[in-house]
C-alpha cells in the first residue's frame, strides 16, 4: 500500500512542480486555459493519462479555469501516486497553458 509523503518530502516534491502547493493531506494546481473548449481537451488528455496510472485527481472546472487535486484518498494524503501524477499533468498543461 502507497505510503502518505511527510510535509518535507511534500514540500521538496512541490519545489519541483509548476504551480502547484499543498500539503501532505492534498496538493492542488489552478490554471486558467485559453477557452472553455480548451480546458474540457485539457481535462479530456488528463482523463486519459489517470485511466493509464489507475490514479485519477478531483477535477473542477469553471468556464476556462480548472482546478486539480491529488490525493491518494485510500491512504488519506499524498503518495508517490500523486507526484507522478502531477508531473503528468505539468506535461499536459505545458502545451496548453
Amino acid at each position: 500500500m502507497a505510503e502518505v509523503l511527510d510535509a518535507e518530502a511534500v514540500r521538496g516534491e512541490l519545489e519541483r512542480l509548476d504551480g502547484w502547493s499543498g500539503h501532505p493531506a492534498l496538493i492542488t494546481r489552478t490554471v486558467e486555459l485559453g477557452s472553455f473548449p480548451e480546458a474540457i481537451t485539457t481535462v479530456d488528455r488528463v482523463a486519459v493519462v489517470a485511466e493509464e496510472l489507475d490514479h485519477h485527481p478531483d477535477i473542477d472546472i469553471r468556464w476556462r479555469t480548472v482546478t486539480f487535486r491529488c490525493a491518494t484518498h485510500s491512504v488519506g494524503g499524498v503518495t508517490r501516486r500523486d507526484i507522478q501524477l502531477a508531473q503528468r499533468i505539468d506535461q499536459i498543461l505545458g502545451g496548453a497553458a
